[in-house]
Parts: structure tokens; sequence; C-alpha cells
């Protein structure tokens, strides 16, 4: 595999595993019910990653989302958790 590729790969992979390592939480608020069913695609997404082809453009907007993603969840994910940052910076 090529530099960019693993790149890319390792990018994505970080944006899913923030998202699936809130799930426990996200069991605890309302708004995380619906989210919760969603989960079971981007586990089965992120087993499958490698035989997928990624672009700078798909990587970005991908970060883009999970970074929106996780400002919505800050405020609902605060009253439950007091004093904890949401996840950790995105790399």
């Amino acid at each position: 595999m090529n530099r960019p590729h693993n790149s890319h790969m390792a990018r994505i992979s970080n944006c899913l595993e923030t998202i699936l390592e809130l799930e426990p939480e996200l069991e605890k608020i309302e708004l995380g019910k619906s989210l919760l069913e969603e989960f079971d695609v981007l586990k089965d997404f992120l087993q499958r990653i490698d035989s997928v082809t990624l672009n700078e453009e798909d990587v970005e907007r991908v970060e883009t989302a999970t970074a929106n993603f996780l400002e919505e969840l800050r405020a609902p994910l605060a009253k439950i958790r007091p004093g904890r940052p949401l996840a950790p910076r995105l790399q």
C-alpha cells in the first residue's frame, strides 16, 4: 500500500473510532438512542475500510462531519459528564 492510502485509512479509522467510543455514553441520553441504530453501519464500515478507495477530499469530508457531529453532542453529553471533554482531538 502506498503512503497516502495508509494516511487516509488511519484518518478515517480515527474518526470512526472516536465516534464509536461514545456509544456507552450515548445510551444514557435520549438523542443517543436513535443514533445508536447507525453504529452498526459504522462498525461494519470500519471492518471493511481496507477495501475502500478514498481520496483526500473524501477524508476531509469525513473529518469535517465528525467534528460537526462531536460539536452537536457537546451540550447533551456535558450534562452526563460535567467537567470532562467530549472526545480526544482528531489527529
